[in-house]
């Protein structure tokens, strides 16, 4: 018997068993639930069949990856967690305090120095590179401001330049990156708003990414870049140590060259006592948050050391017998640093997407730890070489960034919420700085341990 025009009703969605196709095995659609009478259930949606941590393809940006979501909660969360760093600068009374007058006093002084045509002159704080005077004089592009709030006004620009640039490196991620900056750097609270050290960052961060692309255009504007940056704080040119061999690093370090050394003939001419600068810096000793530091601080919290702090070159430092034998093997072992970069660097035989941004944060760890300043502000490099690292799936360094998180806390809790203690020598100052420096030492080996067996060391 035929019918015409007649077409088989599609079963209904709640039609028991016989009625329509039974789900094929493994399609996602979940088995009907018995009722305690007896009667089925209708099914689970898909969704709520199983956890997500079931999945292979599981990561923690699972939960947000909902059109808009991710951004719009990224961007909330910076504007909330600055608010706060902000108030608390205006306030500027936790723990010791006077966070803000390395800006509205020594930054505005050095800015009248410049306004004069010279840098700095016979000056031991200043100790940083000609470059640097580009940052402390920006403020003039907001002359409706006091040189205060425009030196942080253009902080926060350069921050959300950063959160911007690492949002967009990692948009199909959903952006672990971006939250490990945007999350890490209230851990130091409103220290980074009151240093320059967010400006430079942001040059080694755009360094980065664009050496991640791949026109020979975006390598010779991120060689540009850490030049810029190696000529403001000296540390950005790492940037640049895990470049692919060949014509990425032939384009991004010739770019790099050429920019510092156009950049310094322009400041020299423009300005006098260039580079005073390096009297100042080849003075400096040990500092107290140093590595070596904490050493001697826990030698004098036993009674084993009679040496004393004291506030030279614009720091505290320790002065005592022995200090300058520490001060040497801290520069010994900065250059076994650097000759181990090196090795890596003539040995390694594997080149990923993420190398260039791994071997960044490892050798500014490797330099950082081995120093004879650990200032606080430090670890805002860090944290941004570590969000670097996480825009990219190939990236080795995700436990480092982790422990980067709470050594960035315990930054915190030692300055300036615990500075007196350690200026003092008492036990909650130093445990809390040695701990700091204990993870941060941690984290080079680490770093520099998956950096060697990722690129250089036989996969089998």
């Amino acid at each position: 018997m035929t019918t015409h025009g007649h077409r088989t009703p599609p079963p209904s969605p709640d039609a028991g068993p016989g009625h329509g196709a039974a789900p094929e095995p493994g399609d996602g659609t979940a088995p009907s639930r018995p009722s305690p009478g007896g009667t089925p259930l209708p099914a689970c949606p898909p969704a709520l069949t199983a956890s997500p941590f079931e999945s292979d393809t599981f990561t923690a940006a699972t939960f947000v990856r909902v059109g808009r979501g991710p951004l719009l909660a990224l961007g909330t969360v910076w504007l909330l967690t600055r608010a706060g760093m902000l108030l608390l600068l205006l306030r500027d009374s936790l723990g010791i305090g006077g966070v803000g007058r390395e800006v509205s006093v020594l930054y505005q002084y050095w800015y009248g120095q410049f306004a004069h045509g010279t840098f700095p002159v016979n000056d031991v704080t200043w100790q940083y590179p000609p470059g640097a005077g580009l940052v402390i004089v920006s403020p003039a592009v907001l002359p409706w401001l006091t040189y205060f709030q425009a030196f942080v006004a253009l902080t926060l620009l350069a921050d959300a330049v950063v959160t911007a640039a690492l949002a967009r490196a990692d948009s199909r991620r959903v952006t672990h990156g971006a939250w490990i900056w945007v999350c890490g750097l209230p851990l130091l609270l409103h220290l980074p708003l009151a240093r320059y050290d967010v400006q430079v960052t942001a040059l080694a961060v755009l360094s980065l990414l664009a050496l991640t692309a791949r026109s020979a255009t975006a390598h010779r504007l991120g060689g540009a870049l850490a030049g810029i940056g190696a000529l403001v704080k000296v540390w950005p040119a790492l940037a640049l140590i895990g470049t692919p061999r060949g014509r990425t690093t032939r384009d991004a370090w010739v770019a790099a060259g050429v920019t510092a050394a156009a950049l310094l003939a322009t400041l020299a001419l423009c300005f006098s006592n260039s580079f005073d600068f390096l009297r100042q810096q080849g003075s400096r000793g040990v500092q107290i948050e140093s590595l070596g530091g904490t050493a001697l601080a826990l030698s004098q919290a036993t009674g084993l050391w009679p040496g004393q702090v004291q506030y030279r070159y614009g720091a505290f430092e320790y002065v005592g017998p022995y200090v300058s034998s520490v001060g040497r093997i801290a520069l010994l072992l900065t250059v076994v640093a650097f000759g181990w970069l090196l090795i890596w660097r003539l040995r390694a035989v594997r080149w990923t997407a993420a190398t260039p941004l791994d071997a960044a944060l490892a050798a500014v760890l490797l330099f950082t730890v081995t120093s004879r300043v650990i200032s606080p502000q430090y670890m805002i490099w860090l944290l941004g070489l570590a969000a670097v690292c996480l825009t990219s799936r190939a990236t080795v360094m995700r436990p480092v960034a982790l422990l980067l998180l709470p050594a960035a806390a315990l930054s915190s809790l030692a300055y300036p919420i615990l500075y007196q203690d350690l200026l003092t020598g008492s036990w909650p100052g130093v445990a809390v700085v040695a701990l700091r420096n204990a993870t941060l030492f941690a984290a080079a080996l680490l770093a520099a341990r998956r950096l060697w067996t990722s690129t250089v060391a036989d996969p089998s």
